[in-house]
């Protein structure tokens, strides 16, 4: 515990020392002992009693049977005899053979709860015994110890609510309730023992020690099947963790952008959980799916995965399976709560326009409809494949404008009054590099695979949808040829003059305002030639293999229809840069080992190439990736305006 870090507690420990002063004051102007040996054998049983303690759950405490002496001392001794048994006994409790150091506040506040609350069980029994049941009658006892025991615990669990920030009943709950029952038993014990006292003399008080053995061994058997059952509750809990973080892995492997993603989703969804007053099992299950929950994209190819611009129809179908495929995987983990519904529905939609089943409203678990909107937040606020990053300020306008529609308008609430508070609480939290995978290792051995190598493909052919896109891409067809038969009658041809053709020729087909060519060198797009607005930009950007638009089209060999320029390394580092660049179209040149360059063509206005734009710079592209493979290596990078 953090003692005294909270002005509650400060105050509480005040309120305690100044009563416990009040009891020490009235018991010292009113001591008197009628039987000084008895008083001392007590005092002497009840410190070696305290020797018999245990470890009490879920908190650096202990409990020990010496309480059975000070329940003795309200019986039959006076109130100082009895508060100085308690803080004697209370003094060996805690540094006899003691588990930890207490701090001196701690030790302060501990006399001071023990004085209070044995002289008001003192008090409880004097008044049951002389006012109401008129003698010391066994109800009297049973007063008395349901009330040091209400006050002794009530004190704790009030200190340890208010230093660590815990619910106060819910501490008495889990470490104190279990505890009544040995209370009541003491309170027998001590009763027998005064029943035989008034019989055969106060020496029978000694009798009192084996039963005192016996209830310290219940105790520490008790605990020991509860430190048996909580160790192996948190052996199952540690394995579903290992199991998210493995799995979380595998999505990690399969998708390097989302790491961080998830981290920082699961300590928003955690938060806005607890506001919303979750279930502890719901919080569990939610914090597992902000984790777990793209665990599906193992089934979608990683080219549609890491794609840096929209997705085509077909390639949408192939995406919005993941859910049920994490779903379904999932579902093998057996979680002892309720993941796989959160996973199964984190892209339905508040109107039902999500998918995969159209649900809407409250028929979305709670826990998906908060981890779609956080999702959403997180990743509009950090840097995408196919974007930038916003503005925290303007992601979170996006998420709000979607109230009611994608997003539950009272998970929308909560989370615009609390974004700021959630970004920096996120920002704190320690985040675990994952272990680097061998995804970027060559193998060499191996030959072949067992069932041998495939052919290559041949070039795809498109059929012409309309007579219009027939004749452009016949044009674009015959300007390839005309290059092409430039390149067989010998002309020597650098790799930068076929780009040039290229462009001249294109620019007649298919209007835009930028065109580059990046030829593939070693790993890395370099601009062979760039014409048009912001040619200095393009010409100095140096591309790897896989990175940003014009990398993923090398790498995948597909092309991208209206991706965003800026995701490209290097667009826009420069904070002196600007352009107005919104779409890109972007086709890979084929050699005969591989793509030897990239065709990229750029134009202001978003979404501002059509699909008959692609059919055409297909066509013409369509054999050139051969001849520039086959060109001589350029001397320098072109640039014009």
């Amino acid at each position: 515990m953090s003692w005294g870090r909270s002005i509650g507690a400060r105050v509480f420990i005040a309120a305690m020392s100044l009563a416990a002063a009040f009891c020490f004051v009235f018991a010292s102007l009113h001591w008197q002992s009628s039987d000084p040996l008895k008083f001392i054998c007590y005092l002497i049983a009840a410190l070696l009693a305290s020797s018999l303690k245990v470890n009490l759950p879920g908190i650096e405490g202990t409990l020990s049977v010496n309480f059975l002496f000070t329940l003795l001392g309200i019986l039959e001794l006076s109130l100082p005899e009895t508060l100085a048994i308690g803080l004697v006994s209370t003094l060996g409790q805690f540094y006899w053979r003691p588990v930890r150091k207490l701090k001196p506040v701690q030790l302060v506040f501990n006399f001071s709860q023990v004085t209070v609350s044995s002289a008001i069980a003192y008090g409880a029994f004097q008044l049951m015994a002389h006012y109401i049941v008129h003698g010391p009658r066994p109800l009297a006892l049973l007063v008395a110890a349901v009330t040091h025991f209400g006050c002794n615990t009530a004190a704790m669990s009030t200190i340890i609510g208010l230093t660590e920030d815990k619910p106060i009943a819910k501490v008495w709950t889990e470490i104190y309730l279990w505890s009544f029952p040995y209370y009541m038993v003491g309170a027998a014990a001590a009763g027998l023992v005064h029943f035989l006292n008034s019989r055969i003399g106060w020496q029978a008080s000694l009798l009192v020690l084996p039963p005192i053995y016996l209830m310290y061994r219940s105790y520490r058997l008790y605990l020991g099947k509860l430190e048996t059952e909580k160790r192996h509750a948190e052996e199952v809990s540690s394995l579903h963790l290992r199991t998210i973080e493995t799995l979380a892995l595998a999505i990690e492997a399969k998708d390097q952008t989302t790491g961080e993603h998830l981290q920082r989703a699961r300590v928003y969804a955690v938060e806005l959980a607890r506001e919303l007053g979750l279930s502890a099992d719901e919080t569990e299950a939610l914090q597992a799916a902000s984790v777990l929950h793209d665990i599906g994209k193992l089934a979608v190819p990683e080219h549609i995965i890491s794609k840096p611009g929209k997705l085509t129809p077909e390639e949408f179908e192939k995406m919005k399976i993941h859910p049920i495929v994490g779903a379904e995987i999932l579902e093998q983990v057996n979680f002892p709560y309720p993941v796989v519904p959160i996973v199964r529905a984190h892209h339905e939609k508040w109107d039902g326009g999500g998918y995969p089943y159209g649900l809407s409203g409250e028929q979305i678990p709670i826990g998906a409809r908060i981890l779609a909107a956080v999702d959403c937040l997180d990743a509009l606020a950090s840097d995408r494949q196919y974007r930038k990053a916003l503005p925290l300020d303007r992601a979170m306008a996006c998420v709000a404008a979607e109230s009611g529609k994608s997003f539950d308008p009272r998970v929308v609430e909560i989370l615009g009054r609390r974004y700021i508070e959630l970004e920096k609480l996120a920002n704190n939290q320690p985040m675990q590099p994952p272990p680097k995978l061998s995804t970027d290792l060559k193998v060499e051995r191996g030959l072949a695979p067992d069932a041998g190598f495939a052919a290559s493909a041949e070039p795809r052919t498109v059929a012409p949808v309309s007579q219009k896109l027939n004749a452009l891409v016949s044009s674009a067809q015959e300007h390839a040829q005309e290059i092409a038969e430039l390149c067989s009658k010998g002309v020597a041809m650098r790799v930068a003059d076929i780009a040039s053709l290229l462009a001249v020729r294109l620019r007649i087909l298919v209007p835009c305002d930028s065109l580059a060519v990046y030829s593939l060198q070693n790993g890395v797009l370099v601009p062979t030639l760039v014409s048009g607005d912001n040619f200095r930009l393009f010409s100095s950007l140096r591309i790897p293999l896989g990175e940003g638009l014009s990398g993923w089209v090398a790498q995948n060999c597909k092309a991208i229809l209206n991706g965003n320029p800026s995701v490209e390394p290097g667009y826009l580092n420069d904070p002196q840069r600007y352009s107005t660049t919104r779409s890109a179209l972007a086709v890979p040149l084929a050699g005969t080992r591989g793509v030897s360059a990239v065709l990229a063509l750029y134009r202001a206005p978003q979404d501002a190439f059509t699909t008959d734009d692609l059919r055409v710079v297909e066509a013409i592209a369509a054999g050139l990736g051969v001849l520039i493979e086959n060109a001589k290596p350029k001397a320098s990078g072109t640039a014009a305006k």
